[in-house]
């Protein structure tokens, strides 16, 4: 210290060596997180060039005009059974029911565009659009109708729509834990959220730590084959395909209410799936459902878990069966 130096100049002199390490630590931590990112990046590219040979479809991919989408049909029988998937899901997440339902049953699932198999779709990535595209997929594989559609959560949007466009083409419905379509708000407040959530698994699989972690980001309800299969199904292909049908969501609801009217369902076998312990609200919009049929009924199930077909395999089982005998009956 200097005879005469201002006292303001002696407090301001460590202030700014603080600063000047805070901002070297800072500039050091921006370029290590670039450095690692980048050699992230470099490695997943670089791994990916043999998943082609090491995640083969189980299916077939079926041109709808202008994009594949990946479909995996099993069994004989009629009607065909076909299987819907929630968010962010792949036809995967049905193993279970496909294969115990394939015994004396046709059985279809799929991966909408962006997801797993299929190839990338145009936007926006509505229920209308979905369900233009199963409606394609289906006629393009030789899959004749009617079809007993099964939706589960999100998938439910898809399957009304269809069956509304085309009655003619729709044997029965069991719906599983569907998304309420009347929750305008709590989508526009989750959709936001939800493309955040899904721009870091995004991010996450890009950047090879999906493929470095394994069953440790996979979802705890994860199917085997889904688990297998990792890096296809829970790769960034299908959180961006996700995610636009998140910012979908919104305009989706708008395409579901649309067709929501006194027995919209006519005669139509239908079972509606509510998981057990839900707000009361969501068994009641349950219930609402399953009165759009004149042969509708609502079914609630003892788990808690959204992924009832996972929990209760049994239960859902017993409703696609039971729908499927109500259409013989006619």
């Amino acid at each position: 210290m200097t005879d005469g130096e201002p006292e303001g100049s002696r407090v301001a002199r460590p202030r700014r060596r603080l600063r000047r390490l805070l901002l070297r630590i800072t500039t050091w931590g921006a370029g290590l997180a670039v450095l690692v990112a980048s050699a992230g990046f470099l490695y997943e590219t670089n791994a990916r060039r043999g998943d082609a040979d090491h995640h083969r479809p189980p299916g077939r991919l079926v041109d709808v005009g202008g994009h594949r989408l990946h479909l995996y049909c099993t069994g004989t029988g009629a009607p065909t059974v076909v299987l819907e998937t929630g968010l962010a899901e792949s036809s995967a997440s049905w193993e279970t029911i496909q294969r115990r339902l394939s015994t004396g049953n046709r059985v279809c699932s799929y991966d909408r565009a962006g997801y797993a198999w299929s190839e990338d779709g145009p936007s926006p990535r509505t229920a209308e659009r979905a369900a233009g595209e199963l409606h394609t997929l289906l006629a393009a594989a030789g899959e004749a109708g009617p079809y007993v559609l099964v939706g589960h959560s999100y998938g439910g949007n898809t399957v009304r729509v269809f069956a509304d466009r085309r009655r003619d083409l729709t044997a029965g419905l069991v719906l599983i834990d569907v998304t309420d379509e009347t929750a305008v708000t709590a989508l526009q407040i989750s959709r936001p959220l939800l493309a955040v959530q899904l721009t870091v698994n995004q991010l996450i699989a890009r950047l090879g730590l999906l493929r470095l972690l394994g069953d440790a980001l996979v979802p705890a309800e994860a199917t085997t084959t889904a688990r297998t299969h990792a890096l296809v199904v829970y790769g960034d292909r299908s959180m961006a395909a996700a995610r636009a049908e998140s910012w979908a969501s919104v305009d989706s609801a708008a395409q579901v209410r649309a067709t929501v009217r006194p027995r919209a369902w006519g005669d139509l076998p239908a079972v509606v799936i509510s998981a057990g312990g839900q707000p009361p609200e969501v068994t009641e919009h349950a219930r609402r459902l399953a009165a759009l049929s004149a042969r509708g009924r609502l079914v609630v199930a003892t788990t808690t878990e959204h992924y009832v077909q996972n929990a209760q395999p049994d239960l859902v089982l017993d409703a696609i069966h039971e729908v499927i005998a109500a259409h013989g009956r006619g």
